[in-house]
Formats: structure tokens, C-alpha cells, sequence
């Protein structure tokens, strides 16, 4: 019987000698740039792990798996290996870890739960989860021709906002292309476009039947400068013979007939007048 006690007091004061010196670490997600992050995107995730002075906690591990919404590129791991000599040659009680990696394409707008694990040499793993907040603030564009003038070459782009996002700054440009030859600017600033909102850039060309390459500058909501390339057809059968062009024609033909009648008028009355004199 009393070997019985004695051996579960020996395991007793054993299990009080394993809780005491026990590895205990805090960790923290210190910081993530961009905030928020954006799906497809690269986002820095920095740790901080402290208490890692206290004398129980030896080499430490630690892991941020690579699944959803967290991406590595191909060859990278999220396993980052600390020596106890090496951080304690420092002499500080915290460690920073930075990652840099993508976000899925997928990621949901909100709170996105990533799950680290860290572990110190011959004690328990520990997880631990974080919330990486993500918000898909690109923008995206319906695109057309909605005017183009014969008598004026006037190309009349519209342009509509169809994502939740405002942006700020829309720069519409026409690159150099075959389809299209630009007299003057070839780059018109729109300003800015909030979520369906619609506007218009209006250029000087000489556009041919075919696929016109589009490019849209505009700043987020970060102030990030982003460049969406869209493409529009143009028929030039939707634009000939139309009513609207044969009646400013006409209008313009009755003002140089007015015109000439004047100036024919006037030549009659000066002839009448120097007859008159003699």
C-alpha cells in the first residue's frame, strides 16, 4: 500500500514539474498589408511569436499550412524553423515571421480563418486560428461603341460600371492597333465612376469593321493603380445612312445655300447700282 502511494505521488509531483515547465508562447498576427486583402492577389502576413525567452521552450516550428483561402507559389512552404541559440543570441523574448502569399481567387468578402501551428522541441503542437479579412474591390466594365459620326470621325465610347466597387480616376485609352487609326489624344480621363455608373470618352478616329483593344486605368478604393484591357466590335453598318446624319447634312447644305444666295445677292444689288450711277 505504501508503494502505491508513494508511486502516485511520484507521478503527482512529475505532472506538476511537466505543467511548470511547459513551453507557453503568444501568438499574433501582427500585420497584413494589403487590408484588406483581394482574391488573386499576394498579401504579407506578419507573426509574432513572444514568451520565447522563458527557459522551457527550445527550437521552435512553425507552420502556416497552404490551404484555402492561403496559396504558396510552387517550391515554398509555410514551415519556418527557429534555433534557441539563434533567437536567444538576440536577446529578445519575440520572433517576427513574415509570409507573403496569394489569396484564392475564391476567397469570400469578409473574415477568411487561416490556422497556424507551432510546436517547441519535444513539447505539444499548438494551432492556433487568425482571421485574414479579404474584399474583392476590383472593378469590372461593360464596354461599347454607342456613337460613331461620319461627317465629324467622332468615336463615342460607353463605359459602365458594373462591380460594387467606386473607383476613382478612369483613364480610358485606345493603344496603337490596326483597326483603328487616332488623330490627337488617344487617352481621355473620365475621372471618377461609381459602382453602375455609366459614362462616356468620346475620340477623333478612323475605325475599321472589326475587334478595337480598349485599355481602362483606374485607382481602387486602396489607391492601387489597376489596367483592364477590354475589346469592342465595330460594324460600320450601324452607322451609315442613319437619319440623324442625313439630317444634320441637310441643315448644313441649307446654310451654304443660304450663303451663296447672299453673296449672289449681293454681287446683283452692286451691278443694279453702278447702272443706276450711269
Amino acid at each position: 500500500m505504501k508503494k502505491v502511494i508513494l508511486l502516485l505521488m511520484l507521478l503527482l509531483s512529475t505532472g506538476f514539474v511537466l505543467a511548470e515547465s511547459a513551453c507557453s508562447l503568444d501568438i499574433t498576427l501582427l500585420n497584413q498589408d494589403p487590408y484588406p486583402a483581394i482574391p488573386g492577389e499576394y498579401v504579407k502576413l506578419v507573426f509574432q511569436i513572444d514568451g520565447t525567452d522563458d527557459p522551457a521552450c527550445n527550437d521552435i516550428t512553425f507552420t502556416l499550412p497552404s490551404k484555402y483561402p492561403v496559396e504558396f507559389n510552387p517550391g515554398e512552404s509555410g514551415v519556418r524553423t527557429f534555433k534557441k541559440v539563434d533567437y536567444i543570441r538576440d536577446y529578445g523574448s519575440n520572433i517576427l515571421i513574415p509570409y507573403e502569399v496569394r489569396i484564392n481567387e475564391d476567397a469570400i468578402d469578409g473574415a477568411n480563418p487561416i490556422d497556424i501551428v507551432v510546436q517547441s522541441k519535444g513539447g505539444a503542437k499548438v494551432s492556433k486560428t487568425f482571421n485574414v479579412e479579404v474584399q474583392d474591390i476590383r472593378a469590372d466594365f461593360e464596354t461599347y461603341i454607342s456613337n460613331f459620326d461620319y461627317t465629324t470621325n467622332e468615336l463615342t465610347l460607353g463605359i459602365l460600371n458594373i462591380e460594387q466597387s467606386d473607383i476613382e480616376a478612369l483613364v480610358v485609352r485606345i493603344p496603337k492597333q490596326d483597326n483603328v487609326i487616332i488623330k490627337g489624344a488617344n487617352q481621355m480621363i473620365v475621372g471618377d465612376l461609381d459602382s453602375n455608373e455609366y459614362t462616356t470618352a468620346d475620340f477623333e478616329a478612323m475605325p475599321s469593321n472589326g475587334e478595337i483593344i480598349l485599355e481602362l486605368i483606374y485607382s481602387d478604393t486602396i489607391n492601387t493603380r489597376r489596367t483592364i484591357t477590354k475589346t469592342v466590335t465595330f460594324d460600320s453598318s450601324y452607322f451609315t445612312d442613319r437619319k440623324s446624319n442625313q439630317k444634320s447634312g441637310g441643315v448644313g447644305n441649307y446654310i451654304l445655300l443660304g450663303i451663296v444666295l447672299v453673296i449672289i445677292g449681293w454681287i446683283v444689288f452692286r451691278k443694279i447700282k453702278k447702272k443706276k450711277k450711269k
